[in-house]
């Protein structure tokens, strides 16, 4: 019997194209690296091409890729983003928590992330420490690529560390054999994540990366570890390593600055700020199956359109940014406005109720304003409806109208389009996967910047106490932003904005911030808090429990048939 998924990636690792600036990697198992040593670099550059080319599994090629399925199942489930209409790609599943151990997302990801873990433990088996500062940097990287598949899985596969360190965690592989196939606990799975990132920064103090920011590096390491540091609820190990990792430096020198903010993630691989970002080139493209087309549709002066557009943000989100319009990150939230309108056209959207459906439509209506009465509204039968804005006791606007006996909020807008006519919201697109190069459907994903290690910090100060400092790195980023004088927190001002504590004004700044990067998820879950989906959407109207059992994917069906480890409940 041929044995499947962990117990049978003992084969050859293959890589089909270079995506970094290296040669493509040949087929070599590690019987052949012990002949050959130096093809340790072969499959180390395999490693990283496994984390975004497209692969045939299970008779599924078209959009099957580590980095696509991880954005997915990261971000989608969360209160970020709204699906504008039900489709038959996996990622409805993700967005609707109604994944089953069958999916192509929830089997190919594990898949994926256990096939690279295989060939880090080549290198890392057969690679001796010492040899030189070249063989140890690259056996750094690839105890990095083992720790970040490790983590990826455990937050996706088991709960939050911060639930129970006994709970049920993933498979450790920890070298090449696979002869025993068992899932550890959370705890056990997070200490060898430790252990790998601090032999990743060990063995990475004395080389140099060896290109752009698609590469592994010390201080990748540093930052991966700060973050899961911070998953442990180690705060004080959080705050040491960031100070480690600055020696002296101010955080806004890590940053790329307000003026190159708005294209940061298309030069993301050149950027100082990156410190590991999975590499694509021009010439790799993958237009429809991108990331960038999940949320982007790009029409281009000949009327042709690129990009499915399936994936928005949510109401709340944009909402958030609309606090402060001076946000410059706001810009990578771009509105598709109704080209047949005017400009002067508004229109106001809210969600409303079907019977039939566990999510909500929106319902919209074309305003106009009366510059005599200095009243906006619109007419529904014979009614009047009137739009009240009113100012929040927190200094935030907010649009109501009454509507079917209720008081009902609703978003104002210059008038949107839709994305197609069973659309259940107007159009929004995010462009943080897009226009590397210039193409509307090439990025290189980040995986961990300097813009989350300041935000790590920020939290773990909060957490022991240390407001003024948590709110100190909280303010960079939002100076970096655009945002200054009272649109900065101070412990003064944060109660008049809405903040009944610094924890709450560091998880908003790490929504803003990290938006559709794959954290707002995790961050709420391992902090025991609920996920409030109550917005417009393909996905369920619901409160998301955060000890609901659903918040971690099913182990897939095909390691469970081979292997019998055991199944999450559900």
């Amino acid at each position: 019997m041929k044995r499947y998924f962990l117990s049978i990636i003992t084969m050859a690792l293959v890589t089909t194209s270079c995506n970094l600036d290296f040669a493509p990697s040949n087929e070599m198992t590690p019987e052949q690296l012990k002949k050959d040593p130096g093809g340790a670099i072969f499959i180390t550059d395999g490693n990283y091409s496994l984390f975004k080319d497209n692969y045939d599994h299970a008779g599924y090629a078209s959009r099957n890729s580590y980095v696509r399925h991880f954005f997915q199942m990261a971000e989608f489930p969360s209160d970020n983003t709204s699906l504008c209409y039900a489709t038959i790609d996996p990622l409805y599943e993700a967005a609707s928590y109604k994944s089953n151990w069958t999916l192509q997302n929830v089997q190919a990801f594990w898949w994926f992330a256990y096939r690279i873990i295989y060939g880090a433990n080549s290198v890392i088996e057969f690679v001796p420490d010492g040899a030189s500062i070249d063989s140890d940097y690259l056996k750094g990287e690839n105890y990095f690529l083992r720790a970040i598949c490790h983590l990826h899985l455990a937050n996706l596969y088991s709960k939050p560390y911060s639930h129970g360190r006994d709970n049920l965690g993933i498979v450790i592989r920890r070298s090449t054999d696979t002869s025993v196939t068992k899932r550890e606990s959370v705890g056990a799975t997070y200490d060898q994540i430790v252990e790998d990132l601090l032999n990743a920064i060990r063995l990475m103090e004395k080389g140099k990366r060896r290109g752009n920011a698609g590469y592994a590096s010390k201080e990748a390491a540093q930052g991966l570890l700060s973050r899961v540091y911070l998953y442990m609820e180690e705060n004080q190990k959080v705050i040491d390593l960031v100070n480690s990792m600055l020696d002296g430096a101010a955080p806004a020198s890590k940053l790329e600055g307000k003026e190159t903010l708005p294209d940061y993630f298309a030069k993301a691989l050149s950027s100082k700020e990156t410190l590991w970002a999975v590499a694509h080139t021009a010439a790799e493209t993958k237009a429809q199956s991108s990331i960038g087309s999940m949320y982007l549709t790009h029409t281009y002066e000949s009327g042709l359109s690129i990009g499915w557009g399936e994936i928005g943000p949510s109401d709340p989100l944009k909402n958030l940014y609309e606090r402060y319009p001076n946000d410059i990150r706001y810009g990578y939230v771009r509105p598709d406005y109704d080209k047949f309108r005017p400009e002067t056209d508004s229109m106001i959207y809210w969600p409303v109720f079907h019977a039939d459906n566990d999510f909500r439509f929106t319902e919209n209506r074309y305003v106009t304003y009366n510059q005599i009465t200095g009243e906006t509204s619109f007419t529904e039968g014979s009614s009047k409806i009137v739009v009240d804005k009113i100012i929040t006791e927190y200094g935030y606007k907010e649009y109501y109208i009454n509507w079917e006996g209720e008081r009902q909020k609703v978003r104002f807008n210059r008038a949107l389009s839709r994305k197609a006519a069973l659309s259940t919201i107007p159009s929004y697109f995010v462009t943080k996967f897009a226009y590397q190069d210039g193409d509307p459907m090439l990025s290189s994903p980040v995986m961990i910047r300097w813009a989350e290690v300041i935000l790590n910090r920020a939290e773990a100060y909060a957490k022991l106490g240390q407001d003024q400092k948590a709110l100190d790195d909280v303010n960079v980023l939002r100076t970096r932003a655009g945002l200054s004088g009272d649109e900065l927190f101070t412990l003064t001002n944060m109660g008049s904005k809405g903040y009944t504590s610094v924890l709450d004004v560091v998880l908003d700044e790490r929504r803003l911030e990290l938006a559709f990067e794959g954290h707002r998820m995790f961050d709420l879950y391992r902090n025991k808090r609920d996920m409030d989906r109550r917005f417009a959407g393909a996905q369920p109207w619901e409160i998301v429990k955060w000890n609901d059992n659903k918040i971690q994917y099913p182990i897939p069906f095909y390691e469970i048939s081979v292997s019998g480890i055991e199944q999450n409940p559900r």
